[in-house]
């Protein structure tokens, strides 16, 4: 599988991209325990200078991700399943605070917005189910519910009006959007109803926005990504 770890960067500031880049790397074992990186490698990797590698390299040591061995080598550290769901746990905390925000700051108009994608997931998953039962192929009709639900997630980011909560959210993802994108999607494509136990919490989130209710938006939210990171990190082992 191709992931968006070693790819060329395009966006946002290069120090930044290849933290997240070469995070993701050693999150889903892209890069292995003990395998030793170097700037100039890593550099060229990710088609970049030195320069931001060498930040993010930084970084990646003091969150015990990489050890230094070297001047400019470094080894990936050995990450086991504990410091996985710290990391996990992160994320997921920051996905509750995103959802306060947006309980705060929620418009009409972004609400009504919501809905409507779920409406248009809704259909999708009639759908797929349709298609399973005739034995007709759903692979992509599974891609379109995936962008729903992307564009549903940003949707909900946007009501946050909090772009630097949003941005450290996006920093410290376990997986990137692709990564977590093609890996739901893999899933998705051996098993059709993968997720489909944790599909009401979306009403219950636009729900809880609509009231306000900052507690219950953030423990919908909450919960609904510690199962999805289970599910994913549990492919891991």
């Amino acid at each position: 599988m191709v992931t968006e770890s070693l790819a060329t960067l395009t966006s946002d500031t290069l120090a930044d991209q290849a933290y997240r880049s070469v995070r993701a790397a050693i999150v889903t074992g892209e890069l292995r325990p003990g395998q030793k990186v170097t700037e100039r490698g890593l550099a060229e990797r990710l088609s970049v200078s030195p320069t931001p590698v060498r930040e993010a390299i930084r970084r990646l040591e003091q969150d015990g991700l990489l050890t230094r061995t070297g001047p400019r080598t470094v080894k990936v550290s050995d990450l086991g399943d504990t410091a996985l769901q710290d990391l996990a746990e992160v994320e997921v905390a920051l996905r509750g605070m995103v959802a306060r925000f947006a309980a705060r700051h929620a418009t009409p108009e972004k609400l009504d917005a919501l809905d409507a994608l779920l409406d248009e997931a809704d259909d999708l998953r009639i759908v797929i189910r349709e298609r399973l039962a005739d034995g007709s192929p759903v692979t992509r009709h599974i891609n379109q519910l995936l962008d729903t639900v992307q564009r549903f997630n940003d949707a909900v980011n946007a009501c946050a009006g909090n772009p630097v909560l949003v941005r450290l959210l996006d920093q410290t993802r376990v997986f990137s959007q692709a990564e977590s994108r093609a890996r739901r999607l893999e899933r998705a494509t051996e098993d059709p109803r993968f997720g489909e136990e944790r599909w009401a919490t979306h009403r219950a989130l636009v729900e809880a926005l609509r009231g306000g209710d900052e507690n219950t938006a953030e423990a919908v939210v909450i919960e609904d990504a510690r199962g999805g990171l289970s599910a994913l990190l549990a492919e891991r082992r």
